[in-house]
């Protein structure tokens, strides 16, 4: 199973550190994957759950991309990734947007699933701890309290 660390959290919530490219690359280095918040702004990426708060380079994404599940926090941030594809034939990045959606797919075909909605097979699931969620088929776990479930 796929551990993904959720904002770079480990132990618990961290608010100030949550998104921070320091703390994930910290969360990424114990082996964990890590969900982010991106944002595209004047075509810039910034990391940030409420807000663009963190500037990142594109490159920064790439050479964690195998490691990184970016939730894009806006419409217009997908379509801007999915415009690299296209354009410039960026690859390799796992992207998906969703709001309040029971279920959504990657860019790679998984399952993200919202939290409160296991057991549903081969899917991440989100926060199992928050609804003691049933994660037996699950094909990854995203919690701020990953470091439990090694």
């Amino acid at each position: 199973m796929i551990l993904i660390s959720h904002r770079g959290n480990i132990n618990g919530p961290n608010p100030k550190l949550e998104n921070n490219p320091i703390y994930i690359d910290m969360a990424l280095s114990q082996g964990f994957n890590v969900e982010i918040d991106l944002w595209v702004c004047k075509k810039e990426f910034f990391l940030g759950h409420d807000k663009p708060t963190y500037l990142v380079e594109l490159q920064w994404l790439v050479d964690r991309g195998l490691s990184l599940w970016i939730h894009c926090k806006s419409l217009d941030t997908i379509g801007f990734i999915k415009e690299l594809e296209y354009k410039k034939g960026l690859k390799g990045l796992n992207y998906f947007w969703h709001q309040e959606d029971d279920v959504t797919l990657t860019s790679k075909g998984v399952i993200w699933a919202y939290p409160g909605k296991q057991p549903i097979k081969y899917s991440v699931a989100v926060d199992p701890e928050r609804y003691n969620d049933n994660t037996s088929s699950a094909y990854a776990v995203c919690s701020d309290y990953i470091k439990n479930y090694k």
